[in-house]
């Protein structure tokens, strides 16, 4: 089931296009002059080893970002069993790829996406284009879109069943708003509510607020390979917490 959740007829672009073409070009230049100066001992095996790891994390990055965060945020959400009439915030929405697998399973709950819409961290990120794919995936009727700052998120108090966010967080440079953010992400929750935070860098950070925040059952994990943007140094972790009832 995981995987046909998985399945999507939307167009989600590239997330921080600019990073798969640097590791691929900076590949192919290497191994280019690895074959160039082929012979040349120790300096050509060097270049080659290092196109090919290039190479090797532009390829992953491009899995992760066309698939794997799919397949792994699919399986994630399946083991909430959620009853289908939660309203979800996703904060750092883009083009949808989270907020449109939850909505999917809220057939008579509602899907609210937050954004600033920056086409830096993701290849034509706009509201018409989240929209669009909400058609494309059979739940308009149920998403909401919102222009706003995840530090200060445009809803009252404990008005969501759940609250995902998916590499958005550490796109806030400076460790007060990335606080702010999680503040608002646990401020909004309903009592006994739980919130879901995957990154890449900085979940540390995000767990140790949430525990100073009194929030429960704070953990961390790494979500495997299939969410790695580039390489193992590079891996999504997945924080998770619950709003005291």
């Amino acid at each position: 089931m995981d995987a046909d959740l998985a399945h999507r007829r939307g167009k989600y672009g590239i997330d921080a296009p600019y990073v798969p073409l640097v590791f691929a070009a900076s590949g192919a230049a290497l191994v280019a002059f690895a074959g160039w100066r082929a012979g040349a001992g120790p300096w050509s095996i060097a270049a080659l080893i290092g196109g090919l790891w290039c190479l090797f994390n532009a390829a992953s990055f491009l899995y992760t970002t066309r698939a794997g965060k799919f397949a792994v945020w699919a399986g994630i959400l399946r083991e909430l069993g959620l009853r289908g009439d939660e309203r979800v915030l996703d904060m750092g929405c883009g083009r949808g790829a989270v907020l449109l697998l939850v909505a999917r399973l809220l057939p008579r709950g509602r899907a609210v996406g937050v954004d600033l819409w920056s086409a830096v961290d993701q290849s034509g990120n706009r509201p018409d284009t989240t929209l669009r794919n909400a058609g494309l995936e059979g739940v308009a009727e149920r998403v909401e879109l919102h222009t706003g700052d995840m530090r200060e998120l445009p809803f009252p108090d404990g008005s969501f069943d759940l609250v995902v966010s998916s590499l958005a967080i550490h796109n806030i440079a400076d460790a007060a708003g990335r606080s702010r953010a999680v503040e608002q992400a646990a401020r909004v929750l309903k009592p006994g509510a739980r919130l879901l935070i995957a990154d890449f860098r900085a979940t540390r950070e995000y767990a140790a607020r949430l525990r100073e925040l009194g929030m429960q059952g704070v953990s961390e994990r790494r979500l495997g390979w299939r969410f790695w943007y580039g390489n193992p140094w590079a891996a999504t972790r997945l924080v998770t917490a619950t709003r005291p009832a």
